[in-house]
């Protein structure tokens, strides 16, 4: 084999770096989460009396975790399917934010397109989407693809196997299957605070964050503490950058 089949062999192209393949790659630490929260929302709606059909049909088509546990819960309670789709609607409002922090990247895509790669984005797929266009400041939309369909299938799999099991496991709770999808999340955490290399910039927001949530949360029970928290740490993140 001559040099240069071996530097082509050993340094791939940048076209590769964007590849279909490249983004099923880079959704593979996530799959554990989805699996996890996947499985625990597949045995919560076979409790609440969904068939496995219905089941496949609501990841299928809904495609969201907190909404899907959400719905589980509403089922159960008997409540109607106004205030089911009203209540969903409100919790997935945080997708159009969301869509609109990647839109940059898509721009010269037709509105068809725009809808294709939005239309399967997650929390979770937006996370490794957001760390990769920090590294390279571009996203390639079969890169894109590549991640959102791996996550899509994966969901509907653990969906599935949820519902199917669901009918030996009345408590998930008791395997920790609750705590995989805040697991998940701390792991792209470490991979951004990582690839960033701006260990110390990050360590000091986390900590503001986690000074400002407490806090709140003494003065005001409840989630408002993390949105001020969010809003306010990023904020003295971005002077502190500015600022040096």
């Amino acid at each position: 084999m001559s040099q240069e089949e071996l530097r082509v062999k050993s340094f791939p192209s940048p076209g590769d770096e964007g590849s279909f393949i490249q983004g099923v790659k880079d959704c593979i630490p996530t799959l554990l989460g989805y699996l996890s929260i996947g499985f625990a929302a597949g045995v919560l709606e076979k409790t609440a009396g969904l068939s496995i059909m219905e089941i496949t049909l609501l990841s299928v088509l809904l495609y969201a975790g907190s909404a899907q546990f959400i719905a589980a819960g509403m089922i159960a309670a008997g409540s109607s399917a106004t205030a089911i789709v009203i209540t969903i609607f409100f919790v997935n409002l945080r997708h159009i934010l969301l869509s609109a922090a990647l839109s940059p990247y898509f721009r010269h895509l037709t509105a068809f397109k725009n809808m294709l790669v939005g239309s399967l984005l997650t929390d979770e797929t937006f996370g490794v989407a957001i760390n990769e266009a920090a590294k390279k400041k571009q996203l390639n939309e079969k890169w894109m693809h590549g991640l959102n369909l791996t996550a899509y299938l994966n969901w509907i799999f653990a969906n599935i196997a949820g519902a199917y099991f669901g009918q030996w496991i009345s408590n998930p709770e008791k395997l920790g299957l609750d705590f995989a999808l805040p697991a998940m999340f701390i792991g792209l955490l470490v991979l951004a605070i990582v690839s960033r290399k701006k260990i110390r910039l990050d360590v000091i927001v986390a900590i503001c964050a986690v000074v400002i949530a407490v806090g709140v949360t003494i003065v005001y029970p409840g989630n408002m503490g993390v949105i001020i928290a969010t809003v306010v740490a990023s904020t003295i993140g971005m002077v502190i950058d500015k600022w040096k």
